[in-house]
């Protein structure tokens, strides 16, 4: 049976400090901890001041000794499952990792194991001490590419701090439906859709802001190749916001609409656009600083087989029509 990991961290308080708040004190001192976490930890009595347990609200003198108690319960809910991971990166405080489409990034109904989580878990079992296992942020089941994962509760905290900031750079690369005549950014909030809730929307009112970023790599018949860039990190953000815009994502199974196929293209255009069956949307470049060191840090991953595939026969068709109306 895991125990639970517990640190002692120590601190002398600066004169300077004295009338300030306990968490506020905290906040300064322990940077590396988000405030709710050491709001928790003084309520919990993990935290004493020259001995005493103190409320967050209470004000310091300043010259007094802070002993913080760091306890982590290890992640139980949770197996670890030894399934391959395309580990990109990998140092003592983080993982980079390139995320097939079809796999799962976090445990829940439907999807209780076999998940990328599952795969952290056997792959650095010490993530069993971070919160979610150092998922930072996530991909649709159905989206490939690049995201980042905390191995420690300093990198975690840093990292979402970073996130919440939109100082990370994650660009995503996309086929839509529909010719877009340039590029542009679509600000529209999003939120839980008022009757299908396993569905997002564009919500005016209700939602959370929600900005994305495109601009246009490549024009064809009937589809456009786009490059996407995050600015806030909606669930479903990309895919909402190209539906929202009429350039739904092929292949999209939720927001894509209708199929289109163009005009007297080949059967093998045909077949792949029928037989494309997920979101045609790879998360390809990631860049964030580094939590530790302050580097600054980025990866690419190139485009996946299966939207290759679809992208050359998508060129094909524009060549061969207009080698057609050459002649």
């Amino acid at each position: 049976m895991t125990e639970n990991l517990s640190r002692i961290l120590t601190q002398s308080i600066p004169d300077e400090m004295a009338g300030m708040r306990l968490d506020q004190v905290l906040a300064e001192l322990f940077g590396q901890y988000s405030r709710s976490r050491l709001q928790q930890w003084i309520k919990q009595g993990d935290v004493l001041i020259d001995g005493r347990q103190l409320r967050p609200r209470d004000k310091v003198l300043g010259g007094e000794e802070v002993v913080v108690t760091v306890m982590t319960e290890p992640e139980t809910r949770f197996e670890a499952q030894p399934i391959a991971l395309d580990i990109v990166y990998e140092d003592g405080q983080i993982l980079v990792i390139n995320k097939p489409a079809g796999l799962v990034v976090h445990p829940a109904a439907g999807n209780p194991s076999g998940t990328m989580l599952n795969a952290l878990l056997h792959h650095a079992p010490e993530l069993a001490h971070v919160p979610r296992a150092g998922i930072v942020h996530r991909l649709d089941k159905e989206t490939s590419g690049l995201l980042v994962v905390a191995r420690t509760l300093e990198a975690q905290t840093a990292l979402v701090e970073q996130l919440q900031a939109r100082e990370f750079l994650r660009e995503y690369e996309t086929v839509v439906t529909g010719v877009m005549t340039a590029g542009g950014s679509v600000d529209a909030p999003i939120g839980r859709h008022p009757v299908q809730r396993k569905r997002m929307a564009v919500r005016p009112v209700s939602g959370k802001p929600a900005i994305t970023h495109y601009r246009v790599l490549e024009r064809f018949r009937a589809h456009t190749y786009v490059s996407v860039r995050l600015e806030t990190g909606r669930t479903h953000q990309i895919r909402v916001h190209m539906a929202h815009i009429h350039y739904p994502i092929v292949g999209d199974p939720v927001y894509g609409g209708r199929l289109k196929i163009p005009k007297q293209c080949s059967e093998g255009l045909i077949q792949q656009l029928r037989g494309f069956k997920r979101q045609a949307l790879h998360a390809r470049h990631l860049g964030i600083v580094h939590p530790t060191t302050g580097e600054a840090m980025d990866w690419t991953q190139p485009t996946p087989a299966d939207m290759q595939a679809l992208l050359d026969d998508l060129r094909q068709d524009l060549l061969s029509m207009e080698r057609e109306n050459l002649r």
